[in-house]
C-alpha cells in the first residue's frame, strides 16, 4: 500500500507540474494568438469597423482563455482542464476544438511509440541476454559493435538518413505520410503499416542498442555470481541457467529502465513524426509552435504528459508482480 500511495503521489505531482509548465511556457512566445487571428481575418479582405474589431477581439480572448490576469487565466485553465478536459478551440484550425484534433492524432503517436518500444525492448533484451551469456562468440562481438554504432545517434539524424536513403536514393517509401483507405479495411491497415515502417525503424534502431548493451552488462555481471557458478557446477545446461537464473534477475531492472526511458522515447517519437510528417501529436505540436496556437500547444503537450505519466505508472506498478521482494517492502 505504501508503494502504491508513493507512486500515485508522484504521478499526480508530475502531471500538475507538467501542465503548469506548459501553461506558462507558450506565453513566452512572441506571438499573440488573438492579434494573429485578427490579422489573418483582416488580411483576407474582410472589412470591419473599429467597434466590431474590438468586440471580436474580446470574444476571441474569451474563447482562448486570455482574459483577466495571468493568475486568473491559470485558475480558469486548471478548472477547465481538470474538470472538463476542455482546451478551447484551435487557432490554426479555428473553430475545431483542440480536444477533437488531439483525439485524432493521439492514437497515431501511441501506435507508433508502443509498437517501436515493444520491438526495441524485446529484440534488444534478447540479443543482450545472448551476447552477455556468450561474450566470446564472434556474433556477439558483431552485435555489440552494431549496438555501439546506433546507440549514440540522435533520433532526428537517423530519421533524416533513412528518409534520404529510402525516399530519395531508393524510392521504396514515400517522403510524407498519406494514409489511404477507409475505416478499418485491409487497405487502410496496410497503408498504416506501410507508412509507419520507416518512422518505426528509426526509433527501433536507436533504442534497441541501449537495451542490448544494458542487458549484456547485467548478464555478464550475473554470470560471475556464486549462485550461477553453483548451478554450473551442478551440471545444469547453459539454457537452463539463462532462463531460470539469469533472465528473472535481469528483467526487473530492465522494466524499471523502461519506465524511466518512456519520456525520452516519446520525445524521440515526436521528433520522428515531424521529420516524416506523420499525422500524430508531434505534427500537431509543430503546427502549434509555428502558428503561435496556445490552445493546441497546451492541449497536445498536456495530454502527452498525462499519457506518458500513465504509461510510466503502469510499468512501475507491474514491478511488484514480477519481483516478490517489492511486495514485501
Amino acid at each position: 500500500m505504501k508503494f502504491l500511495i508513493s507512486r500515485l503521489t508522484s504521478y499526480l505531482a508530475v502531471i500538475l507540474f507538467g501542465i503548469t509548465a506548459i501553461f506558462f511556457i507558450p506565453r513566452l512566445l512572441p506571438v499573440n494568438p488573438v492579434e494573429a487571428m485578427l490579422g489573418r481575418i483582416l488580411s483576407q479582405g474582410a472589412y470591419m469597423q473599429q467597434e466590431q474589431v474590438s468586440a471580436l477581439r474580446e470574444v476571441l480572448s474569451d474563447a482562448f482563455g486570455l482574459n483577466g490576469s495571468l493568475a486568473s487565466q491559470y485558475a480558469g485553465f486548471l478548472r477547465r482542464v481538470l474538470l472538463t478536459q476542455d482546451f478551447g478551440p484551435s487557432l490554426a484550425m479555428y473553430p475545431t476544438p483542440v480536444k477533437e484534433l488531439i483525439a485524432q492524432a493521439l492514437p497515431w503517436t501511441f501506435g507508433l511509440l508502443l509498437s517501436s518500444v515493444l520491438i526495441a525492448w524485446v529484440v534488444g533484451n534478447a540479443l543482450g541476454l545472448i551476447t552477455g551469456a556468450l561474450p566470446t562468440r564472434k556474433l556477439s562481438r558483431v552485435l555489440e559493435g552494431v549496438a555501439l554504432v546506433f546507440y549514440p545517434i540522435p533520433y532526428f539524424v537517423l530519421a533524416l538518413v533513412l528518409s534520404i536513403l529510402f525516399s530519395f536514393v531508393w524510392t521504396v517509401f514515400p517522403l510524407t505520410t498519406t494514409i489511404r483507405g477507409v475505416g478499418w479495411s485491409w487497405g487502410f491497415i496496410g497503408s498504416v503499416i506501410y507508412h509507419s515502417l520507416l518512422p518505426a525503424a528509426s526509433i527501433v534502431a536507436v533504442t534497441f542498442g541501449w537495451w542490448m548493451l544494458s542487458m549484456r552488462a547485467l548478464t555478464e555481471t550475473l554470470m560471475d555470481e556464486e549462485f550461477v557458478i553453483y548451478a554450473r557446477l551442478k551440471g545444469l545446461s547453459n539454457r537452463r541457467i539463462i532462463l531460470r537464473y539469469i533472465l528473472p534477475n535481469t528483467l526487473l531492472p530492465q522494466i524499471t529502465f523502461l519506465a524511466l526511458q518512456l519520456g525520452l522515447m516519446f520525445s524521440g517519437a515526436i521528433v520522428t513524426e515531424i521529420v516524416f510528417n506523420y499525422p500524430g501529436v508531434g505534427s500537431l505540436i509543430h503546427t502549434a509552435v509555428l502558428q503561435g496556437d496556445y490552445s493546441l500547444l497546451t492541449g497536445a503537450v498536456s495530454l502527452s504528459i498525462v499519457a506518458v505519466a500513465t504509461l510510466t505508472l503502469l510499468v512501475d506498478l507491474s514491478c511488484p508482480l514480477i519481483d516478490p521482494r517489492i511486495r514485501q517492502r
